[in-house]
């Protein structure tokens, strides 16, 4: 016997439930995967998925392994989107010792027309010289809309070259280039509008090259740029650097000592629990790991420089300035991959659909490394001649350039689409140099103006802080003009207002699960829950009583 029920509490709305034999089942329920030996529906819709590679524990739910497994649900009619309200309910659990991206935890989107939904975690080093996010939950739709133009978002200081972006503890900081005789780079912490706060110089040299958090603490990397290769006049502050700093609040930084006799950083990344930087120039060449206190080890190189880093699939990855190199570490030995063709220098290196891009120089080209070791041709940017900071953002991966400082969205193939020209500087060169994501938004970092732009590409709530490792329950709500997130109960993010008409998401592609736009997702996923309709807060709060 079914016996329906209107419920109703004070300050919410539980909804109508549908109590029988089973157990009480919300309205609206279109999909309920337990992932608890088995990917079937509970529901009753019969969207049941398809395993591929993912180990179904009867008690722990389902464990992806970051590389190749994933769980695929059929399109059905059920699971159309549309124009309306929907909410996503899911424990999700991640290790605190990482040596992966840690990934997307379902999608339902087609690149082909930018339309549908992505659910995910990122972490983004190889950002060019920074490890732009970490560990940040990132919920956004799209429907082939670019929203606004770029915004300009401020000049942090007397900035001359916005080196690093990073994201922190729910803030986006700057690490900045000043070549004055009597100025230095510089930390800076953005305020909304075109406000920056100044947060200080952790060392005398002229750049703040390399942004990172490890450890829940902001870690930055000092180097002493050599202006001249921006196409700048030679810069008055010659005081060397090489160095990293802890940032402790206020004004404060730690010395957390220099790599080798490096007179320069270039990037900093977080890898298996520890953090590693690599050089800019060539002495002290090669890469570095932090053993706390002012003390590094030498973790040797390749025989070349290696300047970005990312981190892929148990690995971390290294490109060169030096004839188009690539190679591997594995945390004792480098392994030296196949050459980049047509390629001298490369700047940055992009986690996007489960692979590894880089932005090479002279020629402004993207490629793609497949396994085991070949390269794939993904395109040419306009008639630029550099590729730098290349980051996935709300499904799709973005690229800065030299020399006109301009800004590209990738369309997949070798087809890339110009989003705008964001410096108009003098000079040699123009860089859109560094990229974030934040506060739903991209923001791109640039030179010689030193200025931060930002951009919305449809519609995300981006939790800035870093998802805590365990057991988390994660929901995920498109109310009628909003996005929200929640994190354990708690409204964690809500995006820009929007019009509900704007974002038909009705696209034939699959339910992924486990796998994103970005990257495989690397955990555990239990008791997924799809809804057409908005849940409210206190019923996520019930949710949380259902493991």
């Amino acid at each position: 016997m079914n016996l329906r029920i209107s419920v109703q509490l004070p300050g919410a709305i539980l909804g109508v439930l549908l109590l029988s034999s089973t157990g009480w089942a919300e309205s609206g329920l279109v999909g309920h995967w337990r992932l608890q030996g088995d990917c079937r529906d509970s529901s009753g819709r019969g969207n049941h998925g398809a395993n591929h590679g993912a180990t179904l524990d009867p008690r722990d739910g389902a464990e992806f392994n970051g590389v190749d497994s994933r769980i695929e649900v059929p399109h059905s009619a059920a699971l159309d989107l549309g124009h309306g309200p929907f909410s996503i309910a899911v424990w999700a659990c991640t290790e605190s010792i990482l040596d992966d991206t840690p990934g997307d935890l379902l999608s339902k989107y087609d690149l082909a027309s930018r339309t549908g939904v992505n659910l995910g975690i990122h972490s983004y080093a190889g950002a060019a010289s920074s490890q732009a996010n970490w560990g940040n939950l990132a919920f956004g739709i799209d429907a082939a809309r670019i929203d606004c133009e770029w915004t300009d978002c401020g000049r942090p200081g007397d900035s001359r070259h916005i080196c690093a972006l990073a994201v922190h503890d729910g803030r986006l900081y700057a690490g900045t280039l000043e070549s004055g005789p009597k100025q230095a780079g510089r930390v800076f912490c953005y305020q909304g509008g075109t406000e920056w706060l100044d947060c200080g110089s952790p060392d005398k040299c002229n750049a703040v090259f390399a942004l990172a958090v490890f450890q829940g603490k902001l870690y930055a990397g000092v180097a002493r740029r050599d202006t001249t290769h921006d196409g700048q006049a030679p810069s008055a502050n010659q005081n060397p650097g090489g160095r990293v700093y802890r940032y402790d609040g206020g004004s404060k930084w730690t010395d957390c000592g220099r790599l080798g006799n490096a007179d320069s950083v270039y990037a900093l990344a977080v890898f298996g629990g520890r953090l590693y930087a690599t050089t800019l120039y060539w002495p002290a060449k090669g890469l570095y790991r932090y053993e706390g206190g002012d003390r590094w080890t030498f973790c040797g190189h390749p025989g070349q420089r290696v300047e970005p880093l990312a981190v892929h699939n148990g690995c971390l990855y290294a490109a060169s300035f030096d004839g188009g190199e690539f190679f591997r570490y594995d945390g004792q030995s480098w392994t030296r991959l196949k050459p980049i063709p047509d390629t001298t220098q490369t700047y940055s290196i992009g986690v996007y659909q489960g692979r590894l891009h880089v932005g090479t120089w002279p020629n402004g080209l993207v490629f793609r490394h497949d396994p085991p070791d070949t390269w794939t041709f993904c395109g040419r940017l306009g008639a630029e001649q550099e590729i730098q900071a290349m980051v996935a953002y709300n499904g799709q991966l973005f690229a800065g350039t030299l020399p006109s400082a301009k800004v590209y969205r990738y369309a997949g193939g070798s087809t890339w689409s110009y989003t705008g020209s964001l410096d108009s500087g003098g000079g040699l060169y123009r860089r859109a140099w560094s990229l974030a994501v934040f506060n739903g938004k991209l923001f791109c970092g640039t030179m010689p103006s030193g200025r931060v732009w930002s951009l919305e590409v449809g519609r995300c709530a981006t939790w800035d802080t870093a998802l805590g490792p365990g057991w988390r329950h994660i929901a995920a709500v498109r109310d009628s003009d909003r996005l929200r997130l929640y994190v354990d109960g708690q409204c964690v993010a809500t995006s820009s207002e929007f019009q509900a008409d704007h974002y038909h998401l009705s696209n034939p592609a699959p339910l992924m699960i486990g796998l994103g736009q970005q990257a495989h997702f690397k955990g555990r996923l239990k008791d997924l829950r799809i809804y057409d309709r908005a849940l409210g807060p206190s019923e996520i709060q019930a949710l949380l009583k259902r493991p």
